[in-house]
């Protein structure tokens, strides 16, 4: 058995695929309103019985705030800034405070998501 938390964050931030072909959309400079969700597992609750407590989860949103809202994100991160590997930073940096971290999603548009898991 195993318990699920999640909690969404958003911001604003732009950015462009250098890499894509010149005809792509996305190789030019842009912006997207992103919904992060960060997604938290455990078999066993604290003595408090959270997953983890979401009052904890601010430090995401203080990160995101501070580090990549109303950033352009090609300046930011050290990557090619897809929804994949924006997903990636955000659970690597999930996973260094919270053990229980599952997975990180990062959504561009209302309809897609991509997801990040380390879990086999």
């Amino acid at each position: 058995s195993m318990y699920t938390i999640a909690k969404k964050f958003q911001f604003s931030a732009a950015h462009h695929l250098p890499h894509l072909p010149e005809s792509h959309p996305c190789r030019r400079h842009h912006g997207h309103n992103y919904l992060v969700e960060v997604i938290l597992r455990a078999d066993r609750l604290d003595s408090y019985d959270f997953v983890v407590d979401y009052g904890e989860l601010r430090a995401l949103k203080d990160f995101i705030d501070t580090t990549l809202d109303h950033q352009d994100l090609n300046d930011v991160l050290p990557c090619y800034t897809t929804a994949e590997n924006i997903a990636c930073f955000l659970y690597r940096w999930c996973k260094q405070r919270w053990y229980q971290t599952y997975a990180v999603r990062v959504s561009e548009t209302p309809n897609t998501y991509a997801e990040y898991t380390e879990d086999a």
